[in-house]
């Protein structure tokens, strides 16, 4: 999930020092518009790679084949419509199509109800107005995977396992069901944790990722060093659902068993720490995505640092690092360059899009070539993450910017794609379920008044069910 984006030009005016040169991320998230981008419309990347063996053979199968006019793709912000314009608007033009962006907010379940009435009245729609194209986080992939909604890649796209062989297998994997992979990414998503450095310095005396990572490798060193950092005014975390993810990515087993939900172990690891450093006022009590919490990656902020994967650390956490994320941005601006990486106590991953075929649309060859060019291509992939700093699925590009003099600014000139490289290797996504949007965002919410102090942990544990069983009756305690 994406709540916060840094605009394509403000990156670009921040004059982050990659070896591409100037940047190309994604704007603000989206609320419920409707947006659309006609065919030949300048891009803000001309020099966008194509002409691939995979859709030169796309475009010479598809000379009798008479395509749609309009390709809708649903989505839940402009990430991917900033991505689609920097790296593959000329294809609108080479299949004569106008794409028009369905985007609708991801809050409150808005995005999967409205995408959920579209595809369910595909048939009975106007051509034009049929859904081409729909997007899915992970925390919500196989709903839409293991339904015929989407179709498979392979066999009704059209693109070759070959083209598919450099993808991170967990981003396949994730997606696969009956052999038949139902969806395709341009990300892979590890996450690290992104420190301050000058706190790093003032407490731990270093901001030598290696260093610091060495301090807070595993939860008991992280523990200590959290008490270290108040001791000297600071907070370890900034609120309540900072290191949800590093312990529910960790799960020895998925949120439901049958119809019974199953609290983990390791969600009342989460639960017992997080407790702990409220009272102990080792975090500031915030929530993930309110202004508090964003406040306090900005150049006024006391917390030390925040666990985030890749689209966190080149969208969020650069944007809320600007003094003023209204005003031009200049490197010097807030706190850019104080930030630094490592891997943190454990492994785990937050997030990922991807990109699905809806049944009944009928601009298969325009998919194929934007799938293509967008999860497959080598050089397309490699541009984005030297262009964004974003980690894409191509496992080639990557070790190749891991393996080079590659740099971020931002990052006080640490190469993080080299961390991104490793961690990726650790991803596991064995314990995914349908539910796991629903019941994570339910599980935090209910933890918070418990945190807060208002109710004892096990009201907050009976309002967890209470919710869970609202949003999926057919679930049981």
């Amino acid at each position: 999930m994406k709540k916060k984006m840094v605009s394509l030009f403000l990156i670009a005016a921040m004059g982050v020092t990659m070896l591409a040169g100037c940047g190309n991320g994604a704007g603000t998230a989206g609320s419920s518009t409707a947006d659309s981008s006609a065919a030949g419309t300048s891009s803000a990347a001309d020099s966008s790679v194509s002409g691939s063996s995979t859709e030169t053979a796309a475009a010479d199968s598809s000379a009798s084949v008479e395509e749609g006019k309009v390709v809708n793709i649903y989505c839940w912000n402009d990430e991917f419509k900033s991505r689609y314009e920097a790296y593959a608007k000329d294809l609108a033009d080479k299949h004569g199509v106008k794409v028009n962006f369905v985007i609708v907010a991801n809050d409150n379940n808005a995005y999967q109800n409205n995408l959920d009435a579209a595809l369910q009245g595909q048939d009975a729609a106007a051509t034009d107005d049929k859904v081409d194209m729909f997007l899915i986080e992970a925390d919500y992939a196989s709903k839409y995977t293991k339904s015929d909604y989407a179709l498979d890649v392979v066999g009704d796209v059209g693109l070759t396992q070959d083209d598919l062989k450099d993808q991170y297998q967990y981003t396949k994997d994730i997606v696969t069901v009956d052999g038949k992979q139902k969806a395709t990414s341009w990300q892979a998503t590890p996450g690290l944790f992104a420190y301050r450095r000058s706190i790093a310095k003032a407490v731990l005396g270093t901001d030598d990722p290696d260093k610091v990572q060495a301090a807070i490798g595993d939860w008991d060193k992280f523990n200590t060093v959290a008490k270290e950092m108040k001791d000297k005014g600071y907070f370890m975390l900034s609120g309540y659902d900072d290191s949800f993810r590093a312990f529910s990515n960790n799960v020895s087993a998925p949120w439901v068993n049958g119809t019974k939900i199953v609290i983990d172990p390791n969600l009342e690891k989460w639960v017992a720490q997080t407790k702990d450093y409220t009272d102990k006022g080792y975090n500031n009590k915030t929530t993930l995505w309110s202004p508090e919490w964003s406040a306090d990656q900005g150049p006024d902020g006391k917390v030390f640092g925040f666990f985030y994967s890749t689209w966190g650390i080149n969208f969020t956490l650069l944007g809320n690092s600007l003094a003023d994320a209204n005003a031009e941005a200049k490197v010097g601006n807030g706190i850019f360059g104080d930030y630094g990486v490592c891997e943190g106590p454990q492994p785990y991953y937050w997030g990922g899009t991807w990109l699905c075929a809806a049944k009944g649309t009928d601009n298969i060859p325009f998919i194929k070539d934007l799938m293509y060019r967008m999860t497959c291509d080598k050089d397309t992939m490699k541009q984005i993450t030297l262009d964004t700093q974003d980690y894409t699925n191509n496992q080639t590009a990557m070790n190749e910017i891991a393996n080079s003099d590659y740099k971020s600014d931002f990052l006080g000139g640490q190469n993080h794609i080299k961390l991104f490289a490793e961690a990726a290797k650790k991803i596991d996504m064995s314990n995914i379920s349908d539910y796991d949007q629903g019941l994570n965002e339910a599980f935090q919410q209910s933890m918070h008044e418990y945190f807060e102090g208002n109710v004892d942990e096990k009201t907050a544990l009976d309002n967890f069910y209470k919710s869970a069983q609202e949003k999926y009756p057919e679930l049981e305690k």
